[in-house]
């Protein structure tokens, strides 16, 4: 059977073309032997005249010489005429010749500047199951590298007579390593919350590619990544080797709907909970239950757990700590005593998500990553985040890494209170005329549920809201209200993300530091479109050249 890179596609729902590729990867790994390995969904980009342009293969072959299969899969109709094969999605129309041209010269010519692997061949498959090629002689690819409905059950073959297995050779290692920094190959944690579909985040340069290839004196990392740059991929990436290597890893982070989400993508395995929980965790090993009923409960409870002194089962060989800016000294310390001797050891932050005003924590000897790119967020997203971050504070710009453009961010202001739902409303139309649906769109507070007059609203605009009801089930798992709209706060929003989101009950006196990360915080977690809902005092605070 072929290896096939990343793991873990067999778990992620899919439909449409998605899932007709899933099919087709399927069938091909189990029809190839161990001498082949597949990349799927494999991008990059490159950079031309200041414009990003993005190609994208549906699947690598490589066999054990190191040399290249392209396949590109096209299900449905094509469209046949002198000039070649076209592909109709939509209102663009593809030049499937050309797109295969091209895509096979811009992964060589990058390949080739590898050392040792000038002499790298790759070759080129048209796979169509769902069309018969009439004129094979127009259709602008050599006729013997088509795959259509008619031999359709014959790919896993031809593959093998275009690309024989060969024999490993130096260049096949780079090979490799060059593919697996332009493929995804950590789930994106984010896209988890309550969704049927799970999309792979492609991180260019992504943190859970190199960041684990740094050879440190001593294994203890600090990561100072922007919103979006890969922290949490990374984590995963970091917990999974630990068990492979039988380890025991432990996560520990501040905000619970994250720890709860890292954990419904995490292999089985390990300890994951946010601080607090963590605490709890420790106490209840001794059979001690805590009373949070009792006069600073949560402070006492630190205490507790931190006098109790550590058990061998409660060492572990690896140690992440996510949202380490919201962490104070007291907690740091008793985390990182839970780390073996030797253990490696990751501190994720990011001091615009800073929203506790926690002061930053020196941590002697560790090494650190800064990593400013965000690959999640649009670019007209990040393009008013910076403008905002060079009108108040002397912090460096956000670099935007994403193809996507996006749409222009959008600002409702409301006057009086009463007013706030109807701007809701509009901001929530202009997400379903844009073609989200409610399932696509996170609604987020910049108030937390205490002070917010929406999170407790039943429905809005005709749905209801799918909010934390406060409560926890059996298993420790948040409960939610059975609306298809989520509605929830920037500060438990953290860490997550939504095709869209609505940024709502925006309202401050001044833009200063703490309005400014809060902003930042609601407005990185949209992946495509970003409304702002703001008070009319808000917007008199708005820098002018900002909005």
């Amino acid at each position: 059977m072929a290896r096939t890179l990343p793991d873990g596609w067999t778990a992620l729902a899919a439909s449409g073309v998605a899932a007709r590729e899933r099919e087709t990867l399927g069938r091909l790994a189990s029809a190839l032997p161990a001498d082949y390995t597949i990349y799927h969904a494999v991008h990059w980009t490159r950079i031309d005249q200041g414009f990003a342009v993005h190609g994208e293969v549906d699947f690598v072959v490589v066999n054990r010489s190191g040399d290249l299969l392209l396949i590109e899969q096209k299900t449905g109709l094509l469209l046949e005429s002198a000039q070649g094969l076209r592909k109709h999605e939509g209102e663009r129309r593809h030049d499937v010749a050309l797109e295969m041209s091209r895509s096979r010269d811009t992964l060589l010519a990058r390949l080739r500047q590898r050392p040792g692997c000038q002499q790298v061949q790759a070759d080129s498959v048209l796979y169509c199951p769902d069309y018969r090629v009439r004129d094979a002689l127009t259709a602008g690819v050599v006729p013997e590298r088509i795959i259509d409905a008619r031999r359709s059950g014959q790919l896993a073959a031809l593959i093998q007579t275009i690309l024989p297995a060969g024999e490993e050779r130096p260049a096949t290692a780079q090979v490799h390593r060059f593919l697996q920094n332009l493929v995804a190959l950590e789930p994106d944690v984010s896209t988890m919350l309550d969704q049927a579909d799970v999309l792979v985040t492609r991180l260019s340069g992504g943190l859970a590619l190199w960041a684990r290839r740094l050879e440190l004196p001593l294994p203890r990392l600090r990561v100072n990544g922007t919103a979006g740059s890969g922290k949490t991929q990374l984590a995963l990436a970091e917990y999974r080797a630990s068990l492979e290597r039988g380890g025991r890893p432990l996560y520990v982070c501040f905000n619970r709907p994250l720890a709860d989400h890292f954990a419904r993508v995490a292999p089985p395995g390990g300890v994951i909970a946010n601080f607090h929980l963590w605490c709890d965790h420790r106490l209840r090993s001794r059979a001690r239950a805590w009373d949070y009923h009792q006069p600073d409960a949560f402070t006492r409870l630190v205490d507790a757990a931190a006098a109790l002194p550590f058990a061998s089962d409660e060492c572990h060989d690896c140690l992440i700590i996510d949202e380490g800016q919201d962490f104070t000294r007291e907690w740091a310390d008793l985390v990182l005593a839970a780390a073996a001797p030797g253990a490696r050891c990751l501190w994720l932050e990011d001091p615009l998500q800073n929203l506790y005003d926690r002061p930053p924590l020196e941590l002697p000897g560790w090494a650190t990553l800064h990593a400013p790119e965000n690959h999640r967020s649009p670019r007209s997203v990040v393009s008013v985040l910076n403008r905002l971050l060079a009108h108040m504070s002397d912090h460096p710009p956000v670099e935007c890494v994403s193809p996507l453009a996006g749409d222009a961010v959008e600002f409702l202001v409301y006057g009086q209170p009463a007013e706030l739902q109807t701007r809701v409303r509009e901001a929530l139309r202009l997400c379903w005329s844009a073609g989200f649906r409610a399932q696509d769109v996170a609604l987020l507070s910049y108030h937390g549920h205490r002070h917010s007059t929406l999170l407790s609203q039943p429905t809005l605009a005709g749905h209801a809201l799918r909010a934390f009801t406060g409560r926890y089930d059996l298993f420790g798992m948040p409960e939610y209200s059975s609306g298809e709209l989520l509605a929830e706060s920037v500060l438990r929003f953290k860490g997550q993300s939504a095709p869209a989101v609505v940024l709502c009950e925006v309202d401050f006196a001044e833009l200063d530091l703490k309005a400014l990360r809060r902003l930042f915080v609601g407005a990185t977690r949209a992946r495509l479109k970003l409304v702002v809902v703001m008070s009319a005092q808000a917007a008199a605070a708005w820098p002018d050249h900002a909005g």
